[in-house]
């Protein structure tokens, strides 16, 4: 028994040396200490032995099976070892982890801000979600306005207040033109506010989440020629030396007179495309604040005039110099192949 045992475990410890991989060495193990391996096999033998004989060579099973499992252990580390190593050159530069940046829309709210704050307006931000009142009836809009539809504004259900009506996901920066008066008490007045608009419209043009930047000027003998000037400021730095902007006769109820302002389109340069139709592309509204609007805002209109022009910053980012852009959509797809590219 002794010379069998001896015999097994020079032949296990030869296979354990010669073995490469995990596999081959879990083979080994089943092999030896399996329910059939060769050392159960002997270790039921014992039960033929003497009384005298069980105890010596069940002590030297036991001492040979922690030989055996101990050489089955060490062969298993070393091969793990040898699989995991790499040499490592650390004079390689490692590899830099992709970088993300600020969305388009972000960085047009960036410049547009740094831009109007070197001619002194101060940035502020008004709710996203307001009363009726702040966004109609204050800017002169009457109960039947076409822009208090169901199919030009978003409206919250929610029980409407007494005095300011139903609550709206604000379809336009405008509604905090009379918040800016309530806050500041009296001109002068020069404010740009920048936040989220929602209206339920979706093409090449629009989305039902837009961003735009509000402009309010107040002050005594505020004329046209103001708004003008600012207006052409911005665009020479904004868009560059190169485009044109114009001012076209509209129709708002809080401005009069009120303009519709328009840019030489970036895309076709002024050709005309499916964008623009026609060479020219809409960036907002604008005009002389109607004394209504100010007197909502409790500022006397034989006093002060002001004006206020509301744009899109989305639309106005897709005019900027050089980038091309022909359909607002794709500045909210998250189509990383677009957005790397900024």
């Amino acid at each position: 028994m002794e010379e069998t045992l001896l015999k097994l475990v020079d032949k296990s410890k030869k296979e354990i040396s010669a073995a490469s991989t995990i596999a081959t060495l879990n083979s080994i193990f089943l092999n030896i200490f399996g329910q059939s391996g060769t050392l159960m096999k002997i270790t039921k033998e014992l039960k033929h032995l003497s009384e005298e004989e069980k105890p010596k060579i069940g002590a030297l099973i036991n001492r040979y099976k922690k030989e055996l499992e101990n050489a089955i252990k060490k062969k298993k580390a070393r091969i793990i070892e040898q699989e995991t190593k790499v040499d490592i050159d650390v004079t390689i530069p490692g590899i830099r982890p992709p970088l993300g940046h600020l969305h388009l829309v972000t960085q047009a709210i960036l410049q547009i801000s740094r831009i109007f704050e070197k001619i002194g307006f101060t940035r502020v931000r008004y709710p996203e979600i307001d009363w009726e009142w702040y966004s109609f009836e204050s800017l002169n809009m009457t109960k039947d306005s076409p822009a208090r539809d169901d199919f030009e504004t978003f409206f919250i259900e929610a029980d409407p207040h007494p005095k300011f009506g139903k609550m709206v996901l604000s379809p336009h920066t405008s509604s905090g033109q009379v918040r800016e008066m309530e806050r500041v008490g009296s001109p002068p007045i020069r404010m740009i506010n920048i936040a989220k608009c929602y209206r339920p419209n979706w093409d090449i043009s629009h989305t039902p989440m837009f961003h735009q930047f509000e402009g309010l000027v107040i002050d005594k003998s505020i004329n046209i020629t103001h708004l003008k000037g600012t207006f052409d400021y911005f665009a020479r730095v904004f868009f560059g030396p190169k485009r044109k902007i114009r001012l076209r006769p509209f129709h708002f109820q809080f401005t009069e007179p009120s303009f519709e302002v328009d840019i030489t389109c970036g895309v076709c340069d002024g050709k005309g495309c499916k964008l623009c139709k026609e060479g020219w592309l809409e960036l907002g509204g604008s005009g002389m604040v109607h004394p209504n609007v100010l007197k909502a805002g409790k500022i006397d209109p034989n006093i002060y005039t002001g004006y206020a022009f509301g744009w899109g910053i989305e639309r106005t980012y897709m005019m900027k110099e050089g980038l091309k852009i022909e359909d607002l959509r794709l500045l909210y797809s998250n189509d990383t192949r677009f957005l790397d590219q900024f």
